[in-house]
Protein backbone atom coordinates (compact mmCIF):
# COMPACT_ATOMS: atom_id res chain seq x y z
CA UNK A 1 0.00 0.00 0.00
CA UNK A 2 2.83 2.35 0.89
CA UNK A 3 4.61 1.58 -2.38
CA UNK A 4 1.41 2.23 -4.32
CA UNK A 5 0.94 5.55 -2.55
CA UNK A 6 4.51 6.61 -3.29
CA UNK A 7 4.04 5.67 -6.94
CA UNK A 8 0.85 7.70 -7.18
CA UNK A 9 2.45 10.70 -5.49
CA UNK A 10 5.34 10.59 -8.00
CA UNK A 11 3.39 9.74 -11.16
CA UNK A 12 0.48 12.17 -10.79
CA UNK A 13 2.61 15.36 -10.90
CA UNK A 14 4.56 14.00 -13.89
CA UNK A 15 1.37 13.20 -15.78
CA UNK A 16 -0.09 16.59 -14.88
CA UNK A 17 2.98 18.46 -16.14
CA UNK A 18 3.15 16.44 -19.36
CA UNK A 19 -0.56 16.95 -19.99
CA UNK A 20 -0.28 20.68 -19.44
CA UNK A 21 2.72 20.96 -21.78
CA UNK A 22 0.80 19.03 -24.45
CA UNK A 23 -2.25 21.23 -23.93
CA UNK A 24 -0.22 24.44 -24.29
CA UNK A 25 1.07 23.38 -27.69
CA UNK A 26 -2.39 22.34 -28.79
CA UNK A 27 -3.61 25.90 -28.21
CA UNK A 28 -0.94 27.40 -30.48
CA UNK A 29 -1.69 28.18 -34.14
CA UNK A 30 0.08 26.37 -36.96
CA UNK A 31 3.10 28.00 -38.57
CA UNK A 32 2.23 30.70 -41.12
CA UNK A 33 5.10 31.32 -43.53
CA UNK A 34 3.89 34.81 -44.44
CA UNK A 35 2.98 36.15 -41.00
CA UNK A 36 5.09 34.41 -38.37
CA UNK A 37 7.87 36.82 -37.39
CA UNK A 38 10.78 35.70 -35.26
CA UNK A 39 12.09 37.65 -32.30
CA UNK A 40 15.36 39.39 -33.12
CA UNK A 41 17.69 42.24 -32.16
CA UNK A 42 20.20 44.36 -34.03
CA UNK A 43 23.38 45.43 -32.28
CA UNK A 44 26.49 47.29 -33.35
CA UNK A 45 27.22 49.83 -36.04
CA UNK A 46 30.13 48.33 -37.95
CA UNK A 47 30.16 48.22 -41.73
CA UNK A 48 30.25 44.42 -41.84
CA UNK A 49 26.93 42.60 -41.55
CA UNK A 50 26.86 39.45 -39.43
CA UNK A 51 23.87 37.16 -38.73
CA UNK A 52 24.14 34.93 -35.65
CA UNK A 53 22.02 31.81 -35.07
CA UNK A 54 22.02 29.93 -31.76
CA UNK A 55 21.89 26.18 -31.17
CA UNK A 56 19.29 23.74 -29.84
CA UNK A 57 17.36 25.16 -26.82
CA UNK A 58 19.35 28.41 -27.10
CA UNK A 59 18.33 32.01 -27.73
CA UNK A 60 19.78 35.21 -29.15
CA UNK A 61 21.08 36.03 -25.66
CA UNK A 62 23.68 33.31 -26.17
CA UNK A 63 25.76 35.78 -28.17
CA UNK A 64 25.70 38.68 -25.70
CA UNK A 65 29.23 38.23 -24.39
CA UNK A 66 32.17 40.60 -24.83
CA UNK A 67 30.32 42.40 -27.61
CA UNK A 68 32.14 45.73 -27.49
CA UNK A 69 34.90 44.91 -29.97
CA UNK A 70 32.72 43.06 -32.49
CA UNK A 71 30.08 45.81 -32.41
CA UNK A 72 32.67 48.31 -33.60
CA UNK A 73 33.42 46.35 -36.75
CA UNK A 74 30.10 44.60 -37.38
CA UNK A 75 26.35 45.17 -37.40
CA UNK A 76 24.90 42.09 -35.73
CA UNK A 77 21.52 40.51 -36.38
CA UNK A 78 20.72 38.22 -33.44
CA UNK A 79 17.76 35.90 -34.02
CA UNK A 80 15.69 33.60 -31.82
CA UNK A 81 15.04 30.55 -33.98
CA UNK A 82 11.46 29.39 -34.46
CA UNK A 83 10.32 27.57 -31.31
CA UNK A 84 13.06 28.96 -29.07
CA UNK A 85 13.76 32.02 -26.95
CA UNK A 86 11.03 34.61 -27.35
CA UNK A 87 10.12 33.64 -30.91
CA UNK A 88 6.70 32.10 -31.72
CA UNK A 89 6.29 28.43 -30.88
CA UNK A 90 3.64 27.19 -33.34
CA UNK A 91 2.02 23.78 -33.40
CA UNK A 92 4.19 22.54 -36.29
CA UNK A 93 6.89 20.05 -37.20
CA UNK A 94 9.92 22.41 -37.16
CA UNK A 95 11.56 21.15 -40.33
CA UNK A 96 14.73 22.70 -41.70
CA UNK A 97 12.80 24.35 -44.53
CA UNK A 98 10.45 25.95 -42.01
CA UNK A 99 13.37 27.39 -40.04
CA UNK A 100 14.91 28.77 -43.23
CA UNK A 101 11.68 30.40 -44.37
CA UNK A 102 11.18 32.06 -40.99
CA UNK A 103 14.72 33.44 -40.95
CA UNK A 104 14.50 34.66 -44.56
CA UNK A 105 11.60 36.94 -43.62
CA UNK A 106 13.78 38.73 -41.07
CA UNK A 107 16.81 38.91 -43.35
CA UNK A 108 14.76 40.56 -46.10
CA UNK A 109 12.99 42.85 -43.63
CA UNK A 110 16.27 44.20 -42.23
CA UNK A 111 18.32 44.16 -45.43
CA UNK A 112 20.71 41.38 -44.45
CA UNK A 113 20.23 39.74 -47.85
CA UNK A 114 22.37 42.15 -49.85
CA UNK A 115 25.23 39.82 -50.72
CA UNK A 116 27.55 41.55 -48.24
CA UNK A 117 26.39 39.60 -45.20
CA UNK A 118 28.19 36.85 -43.29
CA UNK A 119 25.98 34.06 -41.95
CA UNK A 120 27.16 32.36 -38.75
CA UNK A 121 25.80 29.94 -36.19
CA UNK A 122 26.60 27.67 -33.28
CA UNK A 123 25.82 23.93 -33.25
CA UNK A 124 22.35 23.48 -34.78
CA UNK A 125 22.54 27.16 -35.73
CA UNK A 126 25.70 26.37 -37.70
CA UNK A 127 23.83 23.68 -39.62
CA UNK A 128 21.02 26.11 -40.40
CA UNK A 129 23.60 28.72 -41.43
CA UNK A 130 25.10 26.32 -43.95
CA UNK A 131 21.62 25.50 -45.24
CA UNK A 132 20.90 29.21 -45.72
CA UNK A 133 24.22 29.69 -47.50
CA UNK A 134 23.32 26.84 -49.83
CA UNK A 135 19.74 28.01 -50.43
CA UNK A 136 20.54 31.71 -50.86
CA UNK A 137 24.18 31.90 -52.01
CA UNK A 138 23.77 35.41 -53.44
CA UNK A 139 22.65 36.76 -50.06
CA UNK A 140 25.88 35.93 -48.24
CA UNK A 141 29.56 36.39 -49.01
CA UNK A 142 30.88 34.04 -46.31
CA UNK A 143 29.81 31.44 -43.77
CA UNK A 144 31.02 30.73 -40.24
CA UNK A 145 30.27 27.45 -38.48
CA UNK A 146 30.96 27.21 -34.74
CA UNK A 147 30.91 23.77 -33.10
CA UNK A 148 29.01 22.33 -36.05
CA UNK A 149 27.65 18.83 -35.34
CA UNK A 150 28.44 16.41 -38.17
CA UNK A 151 27.17 12.82 -37.90
CA UNK A 152 27.13 9.96 -40.40
CA UNK A 153 23.68 8.96 -39.19
CA UNK A 154 21.46 8.75 -36.11
CA UNK A 155 23.36 5.70 -34.86
CA UNK A 156 26.63 7.64 -34.67
CA UNK A 157 24.84 10.42 -32.81
CA UNK A 158 23.41 7.95 -30.28
CA UNK A 159 26.82 6.33 -29.82
CA UNK A 160 28.45 9.71 -29.15
CA UNK A 161 25.76 10.75 -26.68
CA UNK A 162 25.89 7.40 -24.86
CA UNK A 163 29.00 8.56 -23.01
CA UNK A 164 27.43 11.81 -21.84
CA UNK A 165 25.54 12.63 -18.66
CA UNK A 166 22.29 10.92 -17.72
CA UNK A 167 20.25 13.99 -18.69
CA UNK A 168 21.99 14.22 -22.10
CA UNK A 169 21.42 10.52 -22.74
CA UNK A 170 17.70 10.52 -22.01
CA UNK A 171 17.07 13.87 -23.73
CA UNK A 172 18.56 12.53 -26.96
CA UNK A 173 17.16 9.00 -26.73
CA UNK A 174 14.00 7.57 -28.28
CA UNK A 175 12.21 8.82 -25.17
CA UNK A 176 13.29 12.44 -25.76
CA UNK A 177 9.78 13.50 -26.80
CA UNK A 178 8.31 12.37 -23.52
CA UNK A 179 11.21 13.57 -21.41
CA UNK A 180 10.86 16.99 -22.99
CA UNK A 181 7.17 17.06 -22.10
CA UNK A 182 8.25 17.11 -18.46
CA UNK A 183 11.31 19.27 -19.00
CA UNK A 184 10.28 21.68 -16.19
CA UNK A 185 11.25 18.86 -13.80
CA UNK A 186 14.67 18.35 -15.34
CA UNK A 187 15.43 22.00 -16.03
CA UNK A 188 16.30 22.71 -12.40
CA UNK A 189 19.62 23.93 -11.02
CA UNK A 190 20.44 20.39 -9.94
CA UNK A 191 20.65 19.27 -13.56
CA UNK A 192 22.42 22.32 -15.04
CA UNK A 193 25.46 21.27 -17.11
CA UNK A 194 28.74 22.74 -15.91
CA UNK A 195 29.53 24.26 -19.32
CA UNK A 196 26.36 26.39 -19.45
CA UNK A 197 26.03 29.78 -17.80
CA UNK A 198 23.00 30.53 -15.61
CA UNK A 199 21.42 32.88 -18.15
CA UNK A 200 21.81 30.44 -21.05
CA UNK A 201 20.31 27.67 -18.92
CA UNK A 202 17.35 29.86 -17.97
CA UNK A 203 16.64 30.67 -21.63
CA UNK A 204 16.79 26.96 -22.44
CA UNK A 205 13.57 26.56 -20.47
CA UNK A 206 11.63 28.61 -23.03
CA UNK A 207 11.30 25.87 -25.65
CA UNK A 208 8.60 23.18 -25.64
CA UNK A 209 8.77 19.49 -26.44
CA UNK A 210 7.67 19.91 -30.05
CA UNK A 211 10.28 22.53 -30.97
CA UNK A 212 12.99 20.49 -29.25
CA UNK A 213 12.04 17.04 -30.49
CA UNK A 214 11.48 17.96 -34.14
CA UNK A 215 14.53 20.24 -34.27
CA UNK A 216 16.60 17.31 -33.06
CA UNK A 217 15.09 14.70 -35.37
CA UNK A 218 14.30 16.83 -38.45
CA UNK A 219 17.23 19.24 -38.48
CA UNK A 220 20.18 17.77 -36.59
CA UNK A 221 19.72 14.11 -37.51
CA UNK A 222 18.38 14.42 -41.05
CA UNK A 223 20.37 17.25 -42.59
CA UNK A 224 22.94 16.16 -45.17
CA UNK A 225 25.72 18.67 -44.60
CA UNK A 226 28.02 17.04 -47.15
CA UNK A 227 25.46 17.48 -49.93
CA UNK A 228 25.11 21.16 -49.01
CA UNK A 229 28.85 21.72 -48.81
CA UNK A 230 29.42 20.29 -52.28
CA UNK A 231 26.93 22.78 -53.75
CA UNK A 232 28.66 25.78 -52.18
CA UNK A 233 32.24 24.51 -52.22
CA UNK A 234 33.51 27.78 -53.74
CA UNK A 235 32.30 29.88 -50.78
CA UNK A 236 34.78 31.22 -48.22
CA UNK A 237 33.98 29.56 -44.92
CA UNK A 238 35.41 29.45 -41.41
CA UNK A 239 35.06 26.56 -38.98
CA UNK A 240 35.64 27.37 -35.29
CA UNK A 241 35.73 24.34 -33.01
CA UNK A 242 36.73 23.15 -29.56
CA UNK A 243 39.31 20.37 -29.54
CA UNK A 244 37.60 18.79 -26.53
CA UNK A 245 34.11 18.87 -27.99
CA UNK A 246 32.56 15.48 -27.22
CA UNK A 247 29.13 16.42 -28.60
CA UNK A 248 30.32 17.43 -32.07
CA UNK A 249 33.72 15.75 -32.57
CA UNK A 250 36.39 17.92 -34.17
CA UNK A 251 37.47 15.21 -36.62
CA UNK A 252 33.98 15.17 -38.18
CA UNK A 253 34.00 18.94 -38.69
CA UNK A 254 37.49 18.69 -40.17
CA UNK A 255 36.33 16.14 -42.73
CA UNK A 256 33.41 18.36 -43.70
CA UNK A 257 35.66 21.41 -44.08
CA UNK A 258 37.64 19.60 -46.77
CA UNK A 259 34.60 19.74 -49.05
CA UNK A 260 35.24 23.49 -49.40
CA UNK A 261 37.96 24.95 -51.60
CA UNK A 262 38.44 27.99 -49.36
CA UNK A 263 37.93 26.76 -45.81
CA UNK A 264 39.73 27.87 -42.67
CA UNK A 265 39.67 25.94 -39.40
CA UNK A 266 40.46 27.55 -36.05
CA UNK A 267 40.39 25.53 -32.84
CA UNK A 268 40.32 26.18 -29.12
CA UNK A 269 42.70 23.75 -27.43
CA UNK A 270 40.62 23.48 -24.23
CA UNK A 271 37.22 24.20 -25.72
CA UNK A 272 34.19 21.92 -25.45
CA UNK A 273 30.88 22.25 -27.31
CA UNK A 274 30.01 25.47 -25.46
CA UNK A 275 33.48 27.03 -25.48
CA UNK A 276 32.11 30.33 -26.80
CA UNK A 277 30.59 31.00 -23.36
CA UNK A 278 34.11 31.11 -21.89
CA UNK A 279 36.06 32.28 -24.91
CA UNK A 280 33.86 34.89 -26.57
CA UNK A 281 36.80 37.21 -27.26
CA UNK A 282 38.63 34.37 -29.01
CA UNK A 283 35.62 33.75 -31.28
CA UNK A 284 35.04 37.44 -32.04
CA UNK A 285 38.74 37.87 -32.88
CA UNK A 286 38.60 34.88 -35.26
CA UNK A 287 35.51 36.33 -36.95
CA UNK A 288 37.06 39.77 -37.27
CA UNK A 289 40.26 38.38 -38.77
CA UNK A 290 38.23 36.29 -41.21
CA UNK A 291 36.13 39.29 -42.22
CA UNK A 292 38.48 42.22 -42.11
CA UNK A 293 41.53 40.56 -43.68
CA UNK A 294 39.68 40.47 -47.00
CA UNK A 295 38.70 44.13 -46.70
CA UNK A 296 42.30 45.14 -45.95
CA UNK A 297 43.49 43.14 -48.96
CA UNK A 298 40.92 44.82 -51.21
CA UNK A 299 41.97 48.27 -49.97
CA UNK A 300 45.64 47.43 -50.54
CA UNK A 301 44.93 46.30 -54.11
CA UNK A 302 42.86 49.44 -54.70
CA UNK A 303 45.69 51.70 -53.45
CA UNK A 304 48.20 49.93 -55.66
CA UNK A 305 46.05 50.63 -58.73
CA UNK A 306 45.71 54.32 -57.95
Amino acid sequence: MTLLLISIVFILPVVAIASYQHYKIGTQPAYNAKETLLNYEIAGSGENKLVLLHGLTGSLNYWKRELESIKKTHSLLLIDLLGFGDSPKPNSDYTLSMQLTAIELILKKEGFNDGKTIIAGHSMGAMISMALLEKQPTWFKKGIFISIPVYKNADEFKEIMSSHSFVDRISTSKFSKYICMIHPIFMSRAFKPDNLTDDVYEDAKKHHWMSYYYSLTEVILKTDLYAMARKISDKDVLFIHGEKDTTAPLENALKLSKEFKNAQLITSSEGDHQFFLKEAEFVWKAIQDFTISEIRLQKTISNEHE
